[in-house]
């Protein structure tokens, strides 16, 4: 197969990288985004795992994703899919508007979410470990990125968004 890329972005930011595709290793989950793209979202940062932004979707595959190419530490330019229901999601300590449609009873939520730097870890102190999968890793423009992550932790996420497109 040939190899597929795709640009991350925050485009209120102006900053954008590219990131290759783990067809090989999580190849369901590969397909199920690709076949979504483009996607964008408000833009979110994370509270526990650390050095992550992310993006709550609809769900937009037929079917979730099984397990695939599973990690609980993440690295640097790591790409992870996670599925949750809106209870899990629905604690205020999340900063989530609860009363929307999103984040509610019986709601299932695909986050996509990039790691810009080290010592992340995927545990959540009301649910646990939270395994990702690892379906794509940045290959361009991490450190350009990471740096407008960091902005984001220290300026804020308001009106920023998180965009998903085929290269």
């Amino acid at each position: 197969m040939t190899e597929r890329f795709i640009d991350i972005s925050l485009p209120e930011r102006g900053v954008q990288c590219t990131a290759r595709l783990l067809d090989d290793k999580a190849p369901v989950t590969c397909a199920a985004v690709w076949e979504a793209l483009p996607l964008s979202g408000d833009v979110y940062h994370a509270k526990y795992a650390r050095n992550e932004v992310y993006a709550l979707f609809e769900p937009f595959a037929p079917q979730e994703p099984p397990l695939e190419n599973p990690t609980v530490t993440p690295i640097p330019g790591d790409l992870c899919y996670f599925t949750f229901n809106g209870t899990q999601l629905g604690n205020r300590a999340y900063g989530y508007d609860t009363t929307g449609a999103d984040v509610r009873a019986g709601a299932t939520l695909v986050d996509l979410a990039l790691f810009y730097e080290r010592n992340n870890l995927l545990i959540n102190g009301d649910m646990g470990w939270i395994p990702g999968i690892v379906w794509g890793t940045v290959v361009e423009g991490l450190d350009e990125m990471a740096a407008a992550c960091n902005d984001l932790w220290r300026a804020g996420a308001l009106g920023e968004s998180l965009s998903f497109r085929r290269a």
